[in-house]
């Protein structure tokens, strides 16, 4: 069935009703239709403002063709079909604050049992797919397994054999844009997000519940000019931050990643590769003013496959409750040290002060509390000791369907959170 056909017959059934559902578990918002039957197939247009989408199937948006998913849109992927989203044309979620955007499962499916998803497919966008635009969107408990019949897998996307866990989004041409803005990742059980080429951003976003034996927040690779701001990071399996230039694209990977907070990171996959962030096969990285704390490793590289020699680290800041976290990310062959760090080898240093949070927490805890708040309180560690002059690759921001998307500017602070 068509998608206009659909939101007709979603707008009728809406009129039926003297009562409306609430469109997102999260904000008070009541759709104006509801889509009853269900999507699957090639999709394009625009869900409407408020509306509840049911999604039966694997969907495609056509090459040329857009689809637009407007503020307040409840999407709940069918458990059975586990399906994925296609893109082969572009997509734009363009929640608000207030009103975000919602792509999730039935609400009697959201509880520890599916902690790690693995309940829908993921958002995987083909080259053809110049533009993607996640803003104010939550994604939850998606990555599912792949298999011999899954659409992925037939189109040859992201790594087009079965038995693969999907990210949360797959994006893949390098002359395409992608901006993931003040969003939410949770309970997926890989990488929440894999990136073989582009013009970035990321800012603004949180990544929690994440991984149950693999997984990075965001995942670059060759191909990515990419700035990684004021996102937050809690206890991500592996590593909050991937940054590859593996797969020979150009242009070579070339990465800003400033104001970012960690906490936790790294614990639950104590091999080499688990920890913060993992640089390496010469990924030009830049890292600047992010607060590392109680995070396992701070930023480690690979000795056989370093980062590229222009690569520069300086104004980050490293808490460690425990004498195991303070002792793993000081400077040694494989943890890279920076310039005018806030680094210290003793326990509790560094305090960044958190207007509430218990940086006593077990590093072994991935549950994540909405109550605790980042923000800096007066007299942490954190304030004033950022650097702001430094260049990144987007200072004018992207434009995605016409809208300029800012690459904000860097604090004097270091941390995705200044002060209240």
């Amino acid at each position: 069935m068509k998608i206009k056909a659909l939101l007709l017959l979603a707008a009728m059934t809406a009129a039926v009703f003297t009562s409306c559902e609430k469109a997102n578990v999260d904000v008070d918002t009541s759709p104006t239709q509801t889509n009853t039957s269900g999507v699957s197939g090639e999709v394009s247009g625009i869900w409407s403002k408020g509306s509840v989408i049911r999604v039966t199937g694997d969907i495609i948006i056509p090459v040329n063709k857009s689809l637009t998913i407007e503020e307040g849109v409840l999407v709940i992927m069918d458990t059975l079909a586990r399906p994925e989203i296609i893109v082969n044309g572009n997509l734009y979620s363009m929640g608000t604050a207030a009103s975000p955007v919602k792509i999730t499962i039935e609400e009697n499916y959201r509880n520890e049992k599916h902690t790690f998803g693995k309940m829908w497919g993921g958002i995987l966008a083909s080259k053809t797919c110049t533009e993607l635009l996640l803003d104010n969107t939550i994604l939850e408990y998606g990555g599912a397994t792949t298999t011999e019949a899954s659409t992925s897998v037939k189109l040859g996307l992201y790594k087009a054999v079965s038995g693969e866990n999907t990210p949360a989004i797959w994006f893949s041409n390098v002359n395409g844009k992608l901006v993931v803005a003040n969003s939410t990742f949770r309970h997926f059980q890989d990488d929440c997000t894999y990136i073989e080429g582009g013009h970035i951003i990321f800012t603004g976003n949180r990544f929690y519940n994440t991984g149950l034996v693999g997984g990075e927040g965001i995942n670059i690779k060759s191909g990515c000019l990419a700035d990684l701001s004021y996102n937050l990071f809690y206890s991500n399996n592996t590593n909050a931050f991937k940054l590859s230039n593996t797969g020979d694209r150009t242009p070579q990977a070339h990465v800003v990643v400033y104001n970012n907070t960690m906490l936790n990171t790294g614990w639950r996959r104590p091999t080499a590769k688990g920890g913060s962030v993992w640089l390496e096969a010469t990924v030009y990285a830049e890292l600047y003013n992010n607060l590392f704390a109680n995070t396992r490793f701070g930023i480690k590289k690979d000795t056989k496959a370093p980062q590229d020699a222009r690569s520069k680290f300086s104004n980050n800041l490293y808490y460690g409750y425990a004498q195991a976290t303070v002792t793993q990310f000081q400077p040694a062959t494989d943890i890279v040290g920076g310039t005018n760090d806030v680094i210290s080898t003793v326990v509790g240093a560094n305090d960044p002060k958190f207007v509430n949070y218990p940086l006593s927490t077990s590093t072994a805890t991935y549950t994540f509390s909405d109550s605790w708040d980042f923000h800096l309180a007066s007299g942490s560690a954190a304030l004033g000791k950022g650097t702001r002059t430094f260049t990144r690759n987007f200072p004018d921001g992207i434009t995605i369907n016409n809208i300029v998307y800012a690459s904000p500017e860097p604090s004097s602070y270091i941390g995705a959170f200044g002060t209240n």
